[in-house]
């Protein structure tokens, strides 16, 4: 793949799995870890890597469940897709790459594995940078109809296995891709030509899997779970993010018009938060990738 010339690309074994990640920049850089988010993989940073490989040394992994990393089955009370284990195999990988310490950006579900590194180990995390999303604690405390709506896929993923694996697309590729499709597209409304047509090819190849669609429910079921318990127990014992925090959101997307993401986040960090409003929907990364990447450098530099 072009996009990643001069990338190492290799799966490390980590917490009785496998983490697929790609590794490449300027290795004398800060290390900036950059985590993808729902459906997607790795490859939705190509455009952002491009921009950045010379300012910093980029870890992009799949997060347990996607991509070319393991999906493993889900355990009964999911804690094994909770964003406290996806942050325990991140710190794994970066410490195997010799990082104890680095920055990380996460997208979507990447986000919410990204604050629950931060919280969990305050020491490894430079600085923190989410986009396009509230905390998980918020947006389910504060659900409406019209969330609700947006957002359907939060509770018809959460459902007992195995019927939103069905109704995904377990059984039936092209069940799968039209709901992949789907997802990609109706996300501030912005259909599917921000995506380059290889990277839309990745995206299927990788979620269009039984195994796939399994550990997706699964990461979902975890955050209307024991990732909520996590969450509420670090608010009962006052643990906030510690470090830098600066957060992107699209003018087009439900987090703009539902929630107050700045306010929110303020909330759960101790120094006071960035925050820049982006013109695109969702899927920041890609439809604004020179925007996104002008923001990274600025807060990492």
């Amino acid at each position: 793949m072009n996009w990643f010339a001069g990338f190492e690309a290799r799966h490390y074994a980590l917490n009785g799995i496998k983490i697929f990640a790609r590794t490449g920049g300027n290795p004398a850089k800060p290390a900036l870890l950059l985590l993808h988010g729902f459906p997607q993989t790795h490859v939705m940073w190509h455009r952002i890597a491009q921009q950045l490989q010379a300012d910093y040394f980029l870890v992009l992994p799949d997060l347990r469940g996607y991509g070319d990393s393991s999906k493993p089955p889900g355990l009964p009370d999911h804690s094994n897709y909770s964003k406290r284990a996806m942050a325990h195999d991140l710190v794994a990988l970066m410490q195997a790459l010799g990082h104890p310490q680095f920055g990380v950006c996460g997208h979507d579900r990447g986000g919410r594995v990204a604050y629950r590194l931060a919280v969990d180990h305050s020491d490894r995390v430079s600085k923190l940078c989410v986009v396009d999303i509230a905390p998980t604690l918020d947006m389910y405390a504060n659900t409406t109809l019209e969330f609700a709506r947006a957002y359907y896929h939060w509770f018809h993923l959460i459902q007992p296995a195995p019927l939103p694996e069905i109704m995904m697309g377990a059984n039936s590729a092209e069940t799968a891709r039209s709901y992949l499709h789907a997802k990609l597209g109706g996300w501030g409304g912005t259909g599917l030509d921000f995506i380059e047509p290889a990277a839309l090819a990745e995206y299927e190849r990788c979620f269009c899997q039984r195994e796939a669609i399994h550990a997706m429910c699964e990461d979902y079921r975890a955050s209307a779970g024991v990732d909520l318990e996590h969450d509420q127990r670090s608010r009962e014992l006052g643990h906030k993010i510690t470090c830098e925090l600066m957060v992107l959101w699209g003018n087009c997307g439900v987090i703009q018009r539902l929630f107050k993401p700045l306010d929110l986040w303020q909330a759960q960090c101790a120094l006071p938060v960035q925050g820049q409003l982006v013109a695109a929907g969702h899927f920041i990364p890609e439809e604004q990738p020179e925007a996104t990447a002008l923001a990274l450098r600025q807060f990492f530099k």
